[in-house]
């Protein structure tokens, strides 16, 4: 019988993503080291393990304090407890580094967003203007000519 995680799941389904890790490794180490295929996998089953012995001493920590989610806090009590204090002041660096990051990506309002508001008249025109060119596509003519941006036209 497989050895089966907290979760229920054998430990051949958790695992790391080849690519990345490889990556990581690499940009971590001078451009003229190599590593072999094996040092790697070694490399990438060290960080799985790593990472189920912080989650599982985090889990620890969360159910001693009584609470049912795991929160940051319990990540840097458990890196303290398992002999890992002197990373905690990296690891919370990155930590807010990931939240600023974060917070800044919402703010620009998503993967989607050019990063330039438009006001509702704007949108509607930029509708307008990508309608008329898809029916002249659908129509068979040539796109009309594209208008000038209004604020260039407008006198201040």
């Amino acid at each position: 019988m497989e050895p089966m995680d907290i979760v229920g799941k054998s430990k051949e389904d958790a695992s790391l993503p080849k690519a990345t890790m490889t990556k990581i490794i690499k940009e971590m180490l001078p451009p003229d080291v190599r590593v072999a295929r094996d040092a790697q996998d070694l490399l990438i089953e060290c960080c799985v393990e790593f990472i189920n012995l912080i989650s599982s001493e985090s889990n620890e920590v969360c159910s001693r304090e009584e609470k049912r989610t795991i929160a940051p806090e319990h990540v840097l009590k458990a890196l303290q407890v398992l002999g890992f204090g002197e990373y905690i002041d990296e690891v919370y660096a990155a930590y807010e580094q990931h939240k600023l990051e974060t917070m800044q990506d919402s703010l620009k309002g998503g993967k989607w967003s050019n990063g330039a508001e438009m006001t509702e008249e704007e949108a509607l025109a930029e509708q307008q203007r990508m309608f008329a060119e898809a029916r002249a596509r659908m129509n068979g003519g040539a796109a009309p000519p594209k208008e000038p941006d209004s604020d260039q036209t407008l006198d201040s």
